[in-house]
């Protein structure tokens, strides 16, 4: 098991967000994490990344507990990290901003070159002397998730990395998260969409109330309309 999330809670002040969630991800595995806005999502991934200080539970990478770590040392154990808010130094150059993610990564974790970032998204190789303050939202977004792939992890999170983009943009970041998973690297993924989400993954869980509510096969989830209806549709 390359992660393993064991009883975690997460609380905000007096809010109770995460309630002892329990997930798997295992090398070279696609996991999609759905749920409504509030389910704690983008939380769980704050949490187990350190960004957001658990209350009690336990997160292992590797057989190695990590939770109550700070996130660099997180970060340096092989996770990696993409949030929604992208997050580039404006005032780098693209360049400037993959270099900061470069690391030599632990022992069995696959190596990423600056050469493959580039054709992953040539656009990037176009405007690598540009200052990443003015990138299009699609254009951080493929910066983000190859910043993310230098620092050679071996389990990458993703928030959200189709929210907002051209459908031509959401192929090229979803053909990326193919490679990267046949590269033996686990994603754990949160989208909104999910068709999205049940393309690419194998298997699917579902978020409600700071709780896994559901885990399965993609397959599983399309034969489940009352549970889609129940934690996922609005309105």
């Amino acid at each position: 098991m390359l992660l393993a999330v064991e009883g975690l809670h997460a609380h905000y002040q007096k809010s109770h967000v995460l309630d002892g969630v329990d997930l798997t991800v295992e090398r070279g595995e696609i996991v999609a994490l759905l749920g409504r806005n509030g389910s704690g999502r983008s939380t769980l991934l704050k949490a187990i990344m350190g960004l957001v200080v658990p209350s009690a539970g336990a997160v292992r990478l590797g057989g190695r507990d990590l939770a109550g770590l700070p996130a660099h040392r997180i970060a340096r154990a092989g996770l990696a990290y993409v949030p929604e808010e992208r997050l580039v130094f404006d005032n780098l150059s693209v360049e400037e901003n993959l270099a900061t993610g470069q690391q030599a990564g632990v022992a069995d974790a696959p190596r990423w070159t600056l050469d493959e970032m580039y054709e992953f998204f040539p656009r990037l190789r176009e405007r690598r002397d540009t200052k990443a303050g003015y990138l299009s939202g699609g254009e951080q977004q493929m910066l983000t998730i190859c910043r993310s792939l230098l620092g050679n992890p071996r389990l990458i999170m993703i928030d959200e990395p189709t929210e907002g983009l051209a459908p031509k943009i959401v192929e090229a970041v979803t053909a990326v998260i193919r490679d990267i998973q046949r590269r033996g690297v686990g994603v754990l993924l949160v989208e909104q969409k999910m068709t999205i989400a049940l393309k690419v993954a194998e298997r699917v869980l579902i978020m409600g109330r700071g709780q896994i509510v559901f885990e399965g096969t993609p397959e599983a989830l399309r034969d489940q309309p009352e549970m889609r209806r129940a934690w996922l549709e609005v309105g």
